[in-house]
């Protein structure tokens, strides 16, 4: 068989990608994954905005309302944000040092196949008719009360899921702080290795309280504990501190790996070197600290006091300086800089000002006393989607433009980014900015509909709009991905032309042992300081020609993954039907089964031979 990639049969090419430990793949299956979800959670949210297009409206009915925001704020949070962020720090991270792969390719496989069987079980519920209905956040009072399975679904579904992104969070901090190429210190590190690294550290501390939270849930409504039942001595303010001291850093697990995006393509299409590099990693890792000191402030009308409500809400400014500190730093990197505006540079020029806002309305709810007035409040919804979509949603459309050569070796249209650009841009501004006003005005969250005559009409119409703006820029990116797919006009390694770090300086996409040679880093831009010295190749090897070693596919992690998803329908119906707890007792073996399987398997990998290599380099013209 010639070196040139022959067509294979669907059944082989479907094998190739379920059992795939490849860094790169596994980023495309996550961002394939997570764009899915997206669309569905997007769909969500213009059923929400039809809804409430006019008062009195009955679209929907309000159960049915539940369901659809508590899906909606699930879905996009842990199932769109966070796996397509995912996506760029397994395909585009290791790049970025000069690594192989990950330190643990097979644990990354387990990660994905949880995350997307976890996001899996949860949406099944629809066709169930047992939806989670009480919120995202899921308030123990609500969860506990409410009927049917839906809110197991959220629990199960969510522990499944999340032991995906924490397994995910610890094998990216092992790759960074093992796996750099030589010369790669911690301070030449690009800033989006940076943001993933902190992110992951963040990960590690964040997850584990969720998972207990959920556990306890689980605990409470299928096994009769008592956690968060006050009747029975148990307290239900405390599943508050518990999904907070979570969900306050997974905001900043979310936003920071957006801030590195960012970085990146504000340094290369102002062709300048990042401003106050070092001033940006400290304030990434103050971010990373203050996170976590932070959670109460969602929590400032439930009584902790003065005290505390003082003591949050100075800790909520404070995390306000470091985030300061960047866009300062992003502002004087394009300062001076010979800016080429493309699509990626149009979603961080317009990140911005929209983050900013997002930031501004953080330290006025951030305000205990101000918060009495605005909390549950559309104010807040206004609030925390300036800081999502206007943060972490236009890094992730951003991202999907920029590193789109380097994954696929195709472009996408600049033309049709930037239709979708406008069209995305315009209408997140027209749904979210009104809402400021609404929640001023009065309108609570979260409510199903509205009396005519409360002067809430015009604002709910114009965001309802908005919503329609930007499900036109979504479908827009979707039309360009198959037309660029279609096409397949294969692109170089720098296909943007001004590339400073690492990914660029190998073929688009990159082969499966991505550095024909371990590269030696000079030092931050390792990539510009090569081109500008004149070295075509872009790389200075640090070490000769040979073998390289590589792991295994293994179908194994895809089994684990599907014992977890049976057992937890078992574990739901255990009383609701005879079945259950055999299903329950089934899914587990079935896990335990594929994880002695890889206990027992000795797995050693396979070498990729010299000869190989230099025939790649050959057809490639040297070092690429």
């Amino acid at each position: 068989m010639s070196s040139v990639a022959q067509k294979r049969s669907f059944g082989a090419t479907l094998w190739d990608w379920m059992t795939t430990v490849d860094h790169k793949k596994i980023g495309i299956l996550y961002l394939l994954g997570g764009g899915f979800f997206f669309v569905l959670g997007g769909i969500e949210a213009l059923m929400i905005r039809i809804q409430l297009l006019k008062p009195n409206s009955d679209f929907i009915s309000a159960g049915l309302f539940n369901e659809v925001i508590t899906m909606h704020g699930t879905t996009m949070i842990f199932l769109a944000a966070m796996p397509i962020l995912f996506g760029f720090m397994n395909a585009i991270m290791p790049l970025q040092i000069g690594a192989r792969d990950v330190a643990f390719p097979f644990i990354n496989s387990l990660g994905f196949w949880m995350f997307f069987f976890g996001g899996l079980f949860l949406n099944v519920s629809w066709f169930f008719g047992q939806v989670p209905d009480a919120g995202w956040t899921s308030y123990a009072s609500l969860s506990l009360a409410s009927e049917g399975h839906g809110v197991d679904f959220y629990a199960i579904g969510l522990q499944i899921a999340g032991g995906g992104t924490l397994m995910g969070g610890i094998n990216f901090l092992v790759t960074i702080i093992n796996m750099r190429a030589p010369g790669m210190t911690y301070m030449r590190m690009p800033l989006f290795t940076w943001t993933t690294f902190v992110a992951s550290a963040m990960i590690l501390f964040a997850f584990p309280p969720l998972t207990v939270g959920l556990f306890f849930l689980t605990f409470d409504r299928m096994f009769g504990g008592n956690f968060f039942d006050h009747t029975m001595g148990g307290n239900t303010i405390i599943w508050e501190h518990i999904f907070w001291i979570f969900g306050h850093p997974e905001v900043y697990i979310l936003i920071l790996p957006a801030f590195g995006i960012f970085s990146e393509i504000f340094s290369i299409f102002a062709r300048k070197r990042l401003f106050g590099y070092s001033a940006m990693v400290f304030a990434t890792v103050l971010i990373g600290f203050l996170g976590f000191m932070v959670w109460a402030h969602h929590m400032f009308t439930v009584g902790l006091g003065p005290t505390a409500n003082a003591i949050f809400a100075v800790a909520t400014m404070t995390i306000a300086i470091p985030t300061g500190v960047k866009i300062f730093n992003w502002l004087l990197t394009i300062w001076g800089g010979n800016i080429k505006v493309t699509t990626p540079m149009l979603y961080a020029l317009g990140f911005i000002p929209s983050f900013v806002m997002g930031g501004v309305t953080g330290i006025m709810a951030g305000t205990a006393p101000l918060d009495y007035q605005l909390h549950d409040t559309y104010f807040i919804v206004a609030h925390f989607h300036y800081v999502i979509v206007g943060g972490v949603v236009l890094a992730i459309l951003a991202g999907v433009h920029f590193w789109w050569p380097k994954m696929f070796g195709t472009m996408l249209s600049e033309t049709l980014g930037k239709i979708t650009f406008w069209f995305f841009f315009i209408g997140f501004h027209l749904t979210f900015l009104i809402q400021h006003w609404l929640g001023l005005w009065g309108m609570p969250r979260r409510v199903w509909t509205y009396m005519d005559g409360q002067g809430w009409n015009t604002a709910n119409y114009i965001s309802s709009v908005g919503a329609l703006f930007m499900a036109i820029g979504v479908i827009v990116l979707v039309i360009n991905i198959i037309k660029t797919t279609i096409k397949n006009e294969r692109v170089g390694n720098d296909p943007w032309e001004d590339g400073r770090t690492l990914e660029w300086a190998i073929p688009s996409p990159p082969p499966f042992y991505n550095f024909a040679q371990t590269p030696l880093v000079r030092g931050l831009d390792t990539y510009w300081i090569e081109k500008m010295e004149g070295n075509k190749s872009g790389i200075t090897p640090a070490e000769p020609v040979t073998d390289i070693h590589m792991p295994h596919g293994s179908i194994i992690p895809f089994f684990m993954s599907l014992g977890l998803f049976i057992a937890g329908f078992g574990a739901m119906f255990r009383l609701d039907y005879p079945w259950g707890l055999p299903v329950l007792i089934i899914g587990l073996v079935w896990t335990f089964i594929a994880m002695a399987l890889r206990s027992v398997k000795d797995d050693l990998g396979y070498h990729v031979k010299k000869e190989d290599i230099l025939k790649d380099l050959k057809r490639k013209g040297g070092q690429n």
